[in-house]
């Protein structure tokens, strides 16, 4: 199973972990990241949290290997606080999210992620979710499929490629991925195809959609900040525009000092925001890493970490 984690040794040094850390992996995936955790935290524990049974599986051998501190939960992450109550946890040292894909979900065919193979439309995060792609692409109205492309995808040929869908499948339901990419291709133009895969930002968009991505994350954003300890951070690795920016307001936000306040020169404590951006500029990859893993060039880290 090879899966090459994003900004690693730059997220791992972000969480400022200690032997004794409790630590929260949002994202567990193949446990690239949560592997580097584990080894650091010897008298701590790490919460790794993963919907996808196939990884959940892979990840807990991995894991093993290193060190038995460790519990994976079955949830989404929008589930975080709860689960962590449940288990008597209400405060944390480090959350971790890495919202990119994991290699393996889209290099198997079977999963419906790649526009490069056939497969089944799915991309589903949770298999046991009902609602796939497939549902998404054949019962969305036109103006509903063609918000989403644009919204999400940011696709400049979005109503276009609506339209086509729903004559389409006028004929016979749309099945399979290399379906959907022909007629996304017959919907743009040729020398927009020349430029890049016409089918790459409709199928974040439908992925996005399918597993509720950014509402999710709104979600999970405040409920990771409100279970930092003092000098507990929060580190977020995004691919996508839209939940990079939703990830930069957040913080932004959060580390602000109140208006009402701002420029006296004594601030009462009560005044003064909990917050610290940790990296002021948006971490990026290096040179090095994209030329040795190419799915990494549009990932951007934030890291921010509680102050009072």
């Amino acid at each position: 199973m090879k899966h090459v984690s994003v900004l690693l040794e730059e997220a791992i040094a972000g969480l400022n972990l200690h032997e004794d850390s409790i630590v929260v992996d949002a994202t567990l995936g193949y446990a690239g990241h949560s592997s580097e955790i584990l080894r650091r935290i010897k008298r701590g524990f790490l919460y790794a949290f993963d919907q996808d049974q196939e990884a959940i599986t892979f990840s807990q051998k991995r894991l093993q290997e290193i060190a038995s501190n460790f519990e994976i939960i079955k949830s989404n992450f929008e589930n975080m606080q709860e689960e962590l109550k449940k288990r008597n946890i209400t405060k944390v040292n480090a959350v971790l999210f890495d919202l990119g894909v994991s290699s393996p979900q889209l290099d198997e065919q079977e999963r419906g992620f790649s526009y490069h193979y056939d497969a089944k439309l799915d991309m589903r995060m949770n298999q046991e979710a009902t609602f796939s792609a497939f549902e998404l692409i054949n019962n969305y109205d036109q103006d509903k499929l063609s918000d989403i492309f644009f919204r999400y995808g940011e696709a400049k040929f979005a109503r276009n490629i609506a339209k086509k869908i729903v004559e389409a499948r006028k004929i016979k339901p749309i099945e399979t991925t290399l379906e959907l990419v022909d007629i996304i291709k017959s919907a743009v133009p040729e020398k927009e195809k020349r430029k890049k895969h016409p089918a790459k930002q409709i199928f974040q968009a439908i992925r996005i959609e399918v597993n509720h991505e950014l509402d999710v994350l709104k979600k999970a954003l405040d409920e990771a900040l409100s279970l930092l300890e003092i000098n507990g951070r929060l580190a977020i690795i995004t691919f996508h525009s839209l939940e990079d920016r939703m990830v930069k307001d957040a913080f932004k936000e959060a580390s602000k000092i109140d208006p009402r306040v701002k420029g006296l020169p004594n601030v009462p404590e009560r005044y003064l925001p909990k917050f610290e951006l940790v990296n002021k500029k948006v971490i990026l990859p290096s040179e090095e890493e994209i030329l040795k893993n190419n799915r990494s060039h549009s990932a951007k880290l934030r890291v921010i970490e509680r102050i009072r």
